[in-house]
């Protein structure tokens, strides 16, 4: 049979395997893919945080954020080899010279989250990136030249204001409350805005598989914070905190680590099955819950300040989702307020001829 009659006997080429982990689920139907991504996306990322919040909480561990990002991207470094292998990823195609910069950011991004946690609530840091709206649309407008609409504006405004307010919360009921997280969560945010583009633009001009991608980034980025760490000496301060209780903290650094990264890549596979829309609703909900998680497991004090400021928050996050579901252009925005303004104008001069007081003041 000639290849000409293959295609015409197939004319659909055969759809990529869909899988959780081991587990295939090709087969299953859309919304079985939907609740098994959606679970095990909690389920990691729940982990994550918990156990995020857990290295913290051991005594002078708040000291060695830097440390734990050095171990974390180690542990990402061994993932991503055992995963490029695994699949047969073939030789690199983004340039190390694209990839510096996106080592650099993910060190930023990843060691400033880490280090904030030293002076910050685990709820704050959250909300704060419930907050990545904000400086990925700068860095959309700056860097691609992308457009956004009222509504992408408005949510960015509220959620200034949430922040603001769950911020002046914070402050309120810690007594050792220190602007230096605000900060280093800000500085990480910053560097999260810069590389999600940096990524986007370079994946879609070389098409590399995101394997490669985490493997080069966490990789270079490893070599970064290592040597820095070595020079200042706080490699070896980390190594001998650490070494007191090596089983503990590397034991939690592991579980840490592998978490988070089967969580990035069960996102993944929700973008690809449900799409984007239905993957930032899950892990926004993801977030909610949390914080909520956060405030039963772990002792820290409550006011309800943190929940209208956080519920503001929310509002901005919804209003986002809408905006990427039903986009609405500066145009039309202006058409609906030119409209609404001659629909009151209208009705206030029919009230007014009708009570005579038009008259009177003509």
């Amino acid at each position: 049979m000639s290849r000409k009659d293959s295609t015409i006997l197939n004319p659909e080429p055969n759809a990529p395997r869909i899988n959780i982990l081991c587990l295939d689920i090709s087969e299953s139907s859309k919304t079985v893919q939907f609740v098994l991504c959606t679970c095990t996306v909690f389920v990691f990322f729940l982990l994550y945080g918990y156990m995020q919040e857990l290295i913290f909480t051991v005594e002078g561990s708040k000291r060695y954020g830097w440390f734990l990002t050095l171990v974390q991207f180690g542990f990402y470094i061994i993932f991503g080899l055992v995963e490029v292998n695994i699949r047969k990823i073939g030789p690199r195609k983004i340039p190390l010279k694209t990839y510096s910069l996106l080592a650099l950011l993910t060190l930023g991004t990843m060691g400033f989250s880490n280090a904030s946690l030293g002076y910050l609530n685990y709820p704050t840091q959250v909300i704060f990136k419930c907050c990545k709206l904000i400086p990925v649309l700068i860095g959309g407008i700056l860097i691609q030249g992308k457009r956004y609409g009222p509504l992408d504006f408005l949510a960015a405004l509220l959620m200034c204001i949430g922040l603001t307010l769950f911020t002046l919360a914070d402050s309120k009921v810690q007594p050792n409350f220190n602007t230096t997280g605000i900060a280093m969560i800000s500085m990480a945010l910053l560097c999260d805005a810069i590389i999600g583009n940096v990524q986007e633009k370079s994946m879609k001009n070389y098409g590399a598989a995101n394997a490669e991608v985490v493997l080069y980034s966490y990789g270079i980025g490893f070599l970064y914070i290592f040597v820095v760490m070595l020079l200042s000496g706080d490699f070896s301060d980390g190594i001998n905190f650490y070494s007191q209780n090596p089983k503990k903290m590397y034991g939690y650094a592991f579980l840490f680590s592998i978490t988070g990264y089967l969580g990035i890549q069960i996102v993944l596979t929700l973008v690809r099955t449900t799409g984007a829309f239905a993957a930032v609703t899950v892990t926004t909900c993801r977030k909610a819950v949390t914080i909520i998680i956060s405030f039963v497991l772990f002792n820290k004090p409550f006011i309800f300040q943190y929940a209208w400021s956080g519920l503001i928050v929310v509002i901005g996050i919804y209003l986002n989702l809408m905006s990427k579901r039903h986009p609405v252009s500066m145009a039309d925005f202006e058409s609906k307020f030119e409209s609404v303004y001659r629909f009151v104008r209208s009705k206030f001069i029919a009230s007014s001829y009708k009570s005579g007081h038009y008259l009177t003041e003509v």
